[in-house]
C-alpha cells in the first residue's frame, strides 16, 4: 500500500488531505512542521510527501532541501502544496527537488490528477 506523510500545520488542511488520499487507497500520516516531518522520513520513507511552503519550526522549502540532501534527489517523491503562486516561488520549489507543486484550495480531482503524473495513481486513459 502506498502511503503519504501529510505536512502542514494546519489540522484542518491536514485533515481534507487525508480523506482525499485515503479515498485513493493510500495510508496517511501527519506532520506539523518540517522537523516532524524530517523525523517521519527517517523512520519510514513515505511514497509520497504531501508538503506545505509556510510553517513554524520548519518551513517547507528547507524540509525539501534537508530531504533531498539526507534522501536524494527522487526520494521520496515531494509534491509542494502552497498558496505561494508566484512564479519564482514556484520555480523556488522545483529547484529544490519538489517533483510537483499544487496550489490550495485543492480538491480531489486536482489531487488525483497530479498523482497520476507521479505515476502513483493508474492511469485511467489506459
Amino acid at each position: 500500500m502506498l502511503d503519504c506523510l501529510v505536512v502542514d500545520d494546519s489540522r484542518t488542511v491536514r485533515r481534507a488531505a487525508r480523506r482525499m488520499l485515503e479515498a485513493q487507497g493510500f495510508s496517511v500520516r501527519e506532520a506539523e512542521d518540517g522537523q516532524q516531518a524530517l523525523e517521519a522520513c527517517r523512520a519510514a520513507l513515505p511514497s509520497l510527501v504531501l508538503l506545505d511552503w509556510n510553517m513554524p519550526v520548519m518551513d517547507g522549502i528547507t524540509f525539501l532541501r534537508r530531504a533531498r540532501e539526507e534522501f536524494g534527489p527522487d526520494e521520496p517523491p515531494i509534491m509542494l502544496c502552497t498558496t505561494e503562486s508566484d512564479i519564482s516561488r514556484i520555480m523556488t520549489a522545483l529547484e529544490s527537488g519538489a517533483q510537483e507543486y499544487i496550489m490550495k484550495p485543492f480538491d480531489a480531482e486536482i489531487l488525483a490528477a497530479k498523482l497520476e503524473v507521479l505515476g502513483l495513481l493508474p492511469d485511467e486513459a489506459a
